[in-house]
């Protein structure tokens, strides 16, 4: 028994000495020496600790500011994770208002013969930069870091943006050891309380007192001859509050993995959303802020910036009666009007569903941002007696507006209903065309705005396939070396995609960039057609030569017949997945090949014919192969038939994929005659 309690002790001692200190500076000589991440060893650092703190503060003259603190300890073990060495600190703006960081200091601590050093991060390596009219960065780059560093920092952020309280985000691309975060909100704000992610997360939610001292000062006396001197006297008061404390403790947090085909993976973050729903300060009347989606409509819709944007036509009637006067026709007058706002008014890159500085100033400098482009096209339409009506959007970036919120959206297209269906524009985009829109508002549904405020939701994704068909003509040597000539012919998003990366691109960079994709493919007479007309496909055609492209073994060539355009690896590589695959836009292609055998050769063996299709008409794939005497057909076709398949066909989707790269990689052998 005496035993068993010296052992207990033991461990108790033991458990105390190896008890993780969080305190800043804190940092351990077992922090150091640890080589990986004992739950998950491919992560290549690990969150040790992170810490977050939202609160109220009241400051005299300024109100209720909104302070967070910020305490991160991070492990690097290997160079793939020194991209944690640089940190970047968003901070909002707009007008004179403007979030700050405030008492920032940073180490980074090394073992050095067995002795911790640290290394201060100092003034000149922290960079301050205006990203954009709505918003500064704050970024530092940690000192002196090696494989096994631990890095730690901590800020402050001070915003007067009380109302808007930045998401507690409980997962990352790495491991999290330890996190602790609190939310303090006085009684004066009452928030719903959002969730989302695959985490259970449950605060301890406590109810607090807190109190706000009111320090006031005057003067007395010195207001005659007799009485030259005044007096200061100081004084205080002191209002008591209730505040509402939650607090989210939480070990062992797993990576959330990026995989490919994920719209924005923040959409499956576990996180918690904290929204302002009224305010009610004291001795104030109560204001209310969105709570439903009726609710967010309206308010945006009752905005300067856009309802009473929106019904502005007289700048621009004169040109639109010009442009128009000619047919009556809904269609042509939808493709009249949405290339003149393409051509007439360049997008400054900015998003939002507010106008800056107005439609009419953006027509006339001829420049402006996604609201001010959209809203003014809308309008437009209007007046040409289409049923026109904005569509409010969420980016992929901005991830998809579960809750209703006022930041859910922030982007704006324009929606015209037709008896055939609805045609969605998009003029910021000049190479867009109605019904495809650019690859960012491709996230899952949008909001259409009807005259009054009245909304209902719309799906962003196209039903139409783009294409993109491929034809090749190749001869192969008997070294193994090809040459030969390749066209392409792409419609709708993969002809956008296309036109977006090739007219805005220097065509010497271009051209190299294609070379290299194939792995130093010799490309020579290349050419692009159909880069503006948007009528019809963009074209692409070239001559090709690539050395080494089948093995030679005795007197047999192996090779696959897609050559450098066979697919060697299965994107999906996950056991499990909890989210969406996201393909953006349904799509097919189609490779029709013809092989020229090099002289005294004979095909011995060709991969057998396959066809596999995936449930419900998901999509579908298919190889066939045909020879004569002195060549060999191929022709694949496959089709994505969907935008977005559920988690529920991942394995089934895995599969697939699986067995048609295994496919495009099988190879034919030529035997000599």
């Amino acid at each position: 028994m005496k035993n068993i309690i010296n052992l207990l002790v033991v461990l108790f001692v033991s458990q105390l000495i190896i008890a993780q200190d969080y305190k800043f500076g804190k940092v351990s000589k077992e922090e150091l020496q640890e080589k990986f991440n004992s739950l998950d060893s491919s992560a290549s650092a690990t969150y040790l600790y992170k810490y977050r703190k939202t609160f109220y503060e009241y400051q005299e003259q300024k109100g209720f500011q909104l302070i967070t603190e910020i305490h991160e300890r991070i492990k690097i073990y290997n160079q793939e994770g020194f991209d944690y060495a640089t940190k970047a600190i968003n901070l909002h703006k707009s007008g004179s208002y403007h979030e700050t960081v405030t008492g920032l200091k940073a180490y980074t601590y090394n073992l050095a013969e067995g002795k911790i050093e640290d290394t201060k991060l100092k003034k000149d390596g922290i960079f301050k930069t205006e990203k954009s009219k709505y918003r500064n960065e704050t970024k530092f780059t940690m000192p002196n870091i090696k494989e096994g560093s631990v890095l730690e920092y901590e800020y402050k952020i001070i915003s007067p943006f009380y109302q808007n309280v930045d998401e507690f985000h409980f997962q990352y691309a790495i491991p999290v050891k330890k996190l602790e975060a609190q939310f303090q909100a006085p009684e004066y704000y009452n928030f719903k309380v959002n969730v989302k992610g695959y985490l259970r997360i449950t605060p301890k939610v406590e109810n607090k007192r807190d109190k706000i001292v009111f320090r006031n000062k005057s003067r007395s006396g010195g207001t005659g001859f007799g009485n030259p001197t005044s007096k200061t006297t100081f004084s205080s008061s002191t209002l008591e509050f209730n505040k509402e404390v939650s607090t989210y403790n939480l070990e062992n947090i797993p990576a959330l993995k990026e995989e490919p085909y994920v719209n924005n993976i923040n959409n499956y973050r576990s996180s918690v959303k904290y929204e302002l729903s009224y305010k009610k300060l004291p001795q104030s009347t109560i204001e209310y802020y969105s709570t439903t989606w009726e609710d967010v409509v309206k308010t945006i819709y009752k905005s300067s910036s856009f309802g009473a944007e929106l019904n502005k036509s007289g700048y621009y009637e004169d040109d639109i009666d010009n442009l128009i006067s000619s047919t009556s026709d809904p269609k042509k007058r939808i493709a009249l009007i949405f290339d003149f706002v393409k051509s007439k008014v360049k997008w400054n890159e900015y998003y939002g569903y507010h106008t800056d500085d107005g439609v009419r100033k953006a027509y006339k400098e001829q420049v402006g941002n996604v609201a001010e482009i959209n809203l003014m096209l809308t309008s437009m339409l209007r007046y040409a007696g289409l049923k026109a009506n904005p569509v409010l959007v969420s980016t992929r970036q901005n991830g998809i507006p579960i809750f209703p919120t006022r930041e859910g959206y922030n982007y704006v297209i324009s929606c015209v209903e037709l008896p055939t269906g609805n045609v969605l524009l998009d003029a910021t985009n000049k190479y867009g065309s109605p019904n495809i829109l650019p690859y960012r508002t491709l996230n899952w549904e949008g909001r259409i705005i009807k005259k009054g405020g009245a909304s209902s939701q719309i799906n962003l994704y196209p039903n139409e396939n783009s294409k993109n068909s491929i034809l090749m003509m190749i001869d192969l040597s008997e070294e193994g070396d090809i040459e030969g000539n390749y066209r392409s012919v792409k419609t709708n998003h993969s002809a956008l995609s296309y036109r977006n990366r090739y007219n805005n691109s220097d065509k010497d960079d271009f051209l190299e960039k294609l070379e290299n994709k194939y792995g130093g493919l010799e490309v020579s007479d290349f050419k692009v057609t159909n880069t503006t007309n948007l009528s019809k496909p963009i074209m692409e055609s070239y001559k090709f030569a690539k050395e080494s492209q089948a093995d030679i073994i005795g007197d047999k060539i192996y090779f696959s017949p897609l050559f450098f355009l066979c697919t060697k690896e299965n994107p999906f590589k996950l056991e499990k997945r909890e989210f969406p695959v996201d393909f953006g836009y349904p799509s097919s292609s189609t490779y029709r090949i013809t092989i020229n055998l090099p002289d005294g050769y004979k095909v011995e063996s060709l991969p057998e014919a396959s066809a596999l299709v995936l449930p419900e008409n998901l999509g579908s794939f298919k190889y066939i192969l045909s020879q004569n005497q002195s060549t060999i057909q191929l022709l694949i076709d496959t089709k994505m038939n969907t935008s977005i398949v559920s988690p529920l066909y991942y394995e089934t989707l895995k599969s697939y994929f699986k067995q048609f790269i295994e496919k495009e990689n099988e190879q034919i052998v030529l035997t000599k005659i």
